[in-house]
C-alpha cells in the first residue's frame, strides 16, 4: 500500500517542505491535534548542525541555540495552528520575554538535533515552553531552554489576553508530533 503522503495531493502539500512523522511511524498531514494526549512522546523537530554555524573549537557556537529555540518553536507554532500566518490572522502573534539556555554537552558540525517542545506555563497574556536538545545518533542531552512569549496584538502594537480559541491550542501542546528537516532516517 501507498504511503499516505503518496495517495493525497492534500497531504503532500500539507507535508511539504517538511516531513512530518507521527511518534507511531506513520507519515500523515497536520491538520488537528484533537485526541493527543499529553502521555504520548513530546513534539519533536530534528535539524542538522552546519558547518557555519560552528566555533572555532569544533563545537556549535552557544549563541546559535537561541536561533535553535527560534527555528524549532517556528515549526511548533505552525503545527499547532497549521500555519504562523493563521496565528497572525486573529490578530495575534508571539513575543519572546525571557529565554534561559543551559548546555550541557557539545553539538559538532553534521551532528542530527532533536529539539522536544513541551508546553509549561500558561497565563493570562503568556505561555512558557520548554525545550530540550539531543543528539539523534546517541540521545545524549546537549542543552536545555526555557522560553517565555507574551501575546500581541499587531493591530493595537500591545499585549492582549490569549483568547480561549488560542488557549485551548497551546494549553493541549503537539505531543507526538515529530517533524525533521535533517534528511535522516526515522
Amino acid at each position: 500500500m501507498a504511503p499516505y503522503f503518496a495517495r493525497d495531493k492534500e497531504a503532500r502539500e500539507t507535508l511539504a517542505p517538511s516531513r512530518r512523522i507521527w511518534s507511531d511511524g506513520d507519515t500523515r498531514p497536520v491538520t488537528s491535534i484533537q485526541g493527543i494526549t499529553m502521555n504520548q512522546a513530546p513534539f519533536e523537530f530534528r535539524f542538522r548542525v552546519r558547518y557555519g554555524e560552528c566555533d572555532a573549537q569544533g563545537v556549535v557556537f552557544n549563541a546559535r541555540y537561541g536561533d535553535y529555540v527560534d527555528i524549532a518553536v517556528n515549526e511548533y507554532i505552525r503545527t499547532l495552528f497549521g500555519s504562523y500566518q493563521n496565528l497572525l490572522d486573529t490578530d495575534s502573534d508571539i513575543q519572546v520575554v525571557s529565554l534561559t539556555t543551559n548546555w550541557k554537552a557539545p553539538g559538532r558540525f553534521d551532528d542530527v538535533l532533536c529539539a522536544t517542545i513541551a508546553p509549561g506555563q500558561l497565563g493570562n497574556s503568556s505561555f512558557s515552553l520548554h525545550l530540550v536538545f539531543r543528539r539523534f545518533s546517541d540521545g545524549e542531552e546537549l542543552a536545555s531552554a526555557d522560553i517565555t512569549y507574551v501575546m500581541i496584538s499587531p493591530a493595537q502594537a500591545s499585549k492582549k489576553i490569549i483568547p480561549d480559541n488560542l488557549r485551548h491550542i497551546l494549553d493541549q501542546g503537539a505531543s507526538g508530533i515529530v517533524i525533521s528537516h535533517a534528511g535522516e532516517d526515522a
